[in-house]
């Protein structure tokens, strides 16, 4: 199994990273490509990006490097997100790269009546996410699971996170420790 992490994670020791990591060495997948977002310099899409992006597509160019995080994501069996909770979303690296993905013919196409079909090969997603504060909606999340659900052909997709992380008296390792205890849960066979 080719497992895609994608690290959102945009600061050194992470707490969310640190159950991201936890989560895959529980499922032990074969191959294991990480793309540390933080360190890519993505930048959002420019016009000229766009119109480079649209030239690509219409000359069937799917090779082009522009199309490289496009490819790596149809192609894993399995994708892990690591992405704090930050503003009731997360980290805008993570947007950046959904618009990198999100390549027409590569990550999904449409049919000859307008309908989107899916090209990603994974069947499964696991968001993992840490909150300083508790918040009753997974803003974030969703808007993955959206995606996931509309555009890359994702049906199995599992939030997994750790809330309450910053508030005075908790706790932080007993609630991390939770959290992997659901991991563990999670990825029992």
């Amino acid at each position: 199994m080719n497992l895609l992490y994608i690290n959102a994670c945009v600061r050194p020791q992470s707490r969310t990273d640190v159950l991201a990591d936890y989560l895959i060495s529980r499922i032990k997948p074969d191959k294991i490509t990480k793309l540390n977002l933080a360190t890519l310099d993505l930048t959002p899409l420019s016009n000229a990006d766009l119109e480079r992006r649209e030239y690509l597509i219409s000359e069937q160019i799917y090779d082009d490097e522009m199309f490289a995080l496009a490819r790596t994501f149809a192609a894993a069996d399995m994708i892990v997100i690591s992405a704090p909770f930050w503003d009731l979303s997360f980290p805008s690296v993570l947007k950046v790269f959904i618009e990198h993905v999100n390549v027409n013919k590569i990550v999904f196409q449409y049919s000859s009546a307008g309908k989107i079909e899916p090209l990603c090969r994974a069947k499964k997603l696991y968001y993992v996410t840490t909150k300083g504060g508790y918040m009753p909606d997974d803003y974030g999340f969703k808007y993955i699971e959206a995606l996931c659900r509309n555009l890359y052909g994702i049906e199995d997709i599992t939030l997994i996170k750790a809330e309450g992380l910053d508030v005075k008296g908790n706790d932080v390792e007993s609630l991390l420790n939770e959290a992997k205890q659901k991991i563990d849960a999670l990825t029992t066979l």
